[in-house]
């Protein structure tokens, strides 16, 4: 898991930064850490978080392994799955 704040001080250095680690593929799903819930680096609700709250992850199985859940939006059906197993 990584912590968008610690990849620059600047917003310019932390974009850069994040396209180089989608490209090389070291991350795939990014999260926010204050509510625990991971999604497509795509996603319409994620590109809205606060950039102190986002987290980056290489798989899936990284961020299941932290205690995130998935995104109802973007994941939809990964999320049903996760709150039917909740139950």
């Amino acid at each position: 898991m990584i912590r968008q704040v610690v990849l620059g001080i600047t917003e310019k250095e932390q974009k850069q930064k994040i396209r180089s680690l989608i490209r090389n593929g070291t991350i795939s799903l990014a999260g926010n850490r204050d509510l625990k819930i991971y999604g497509r680096l795509n996603c319409g609700s994620g590109k809205q978080m606060n950039a102190e709250n986002r987290v980056f992850f290489c798989n899936e199985k990284e961020a299941l392994q932290k205690g995130y859940r998935p995104c109802g939006t973007c994941m939809h059906k990964r999320y049903l799955q996760w709150k039917e197993k909740q139950a």
